[in-house]
């Protein structure tokens, strides 16, 4: 599997060399370089997304584009992380309240969970709302804003994270709860996320 997944950004590398050499100088080929586009972001979530259909390459998609952009290997579809997702997202469906699938600390997987008011809410919004505590996070000193939440943000860019599965619900309220799940899950104290 590590091959495949090697194989592709390899191949993703090599779209972007420049044909001639006409092209921009190297210090601006290799800018350039450093972030893949949506499009082949696109291209290697749906390789990386077996038979998936609708939500699951929206939400693979969406962690991919933010994973590309600190250069982390993208994830990879997993159906036993989304069949988990799926069962959590049932129980939440009734009163959607947002309530982690396993007590705090207590963690085997990685996992994210968003709510929104309406069903009108789609993956790329979740993943988007996690990828925007971005703004809080400091590499540097590993921290976040004081009285802010960035685990969300480091789970999805975990540099040892590879696959993911998640699921969306529409509650009996008409809101909408949506939970991904990672492994091997991120956020060790003490450790950057990449």
């Amino acid at each position: 599997m590590k091959a495949v997944v090697l194989l592709l950004l390899l191949l993703m590398t090599l779209a972007t060399i420049p044909s001639t050499m006409t092209e921009p100088p190297l210090a601006a080929t290799v800018t350039a370089q450093k972030r893949p586009d949506n499009s082949t972001v696109y291209k290697i979530s749906k390789q990386l997304c077996w038979n998936c259909i609708g939500e699951s390459i929206q939400f693979l998609y969406a962690h991919n584009l933010v994973r590309a952009a600190k250069l982390e290997f993208p994830l990879i579809w997993d159906s036993q992380l989304e069949n988990y997702a799926k069962w959590w997202a049932g129980q939440r469906k009734e009163e959607c309240e947002v309530i982690h699938s396993f007590p705090e600390g207590d963690f085997k997987l990685g996992e994210n969970i968003y709510w929104g008011s309406g069903s009108t809410w789609t993956p790329m919004d979740a993943v988007g709302a996690w990828a925007d505590e971005e703004k809080y996070y400091t590499y540097k000193t590993n921290s976040c804003e004081e009285g802010q939440v960035c685990g969300h943000y480091t789970q999805i860019v975990w540099k040892s994270t590879r696959k993911i599965g998640c699921a969306r619900v529409i509650c009996d309220s008409g809101d909408v709860f949506m939970t991904c799940n990672y492994y091997p899950p991120g956020n060790y104290i003490g450790e950057k996320p990449y």
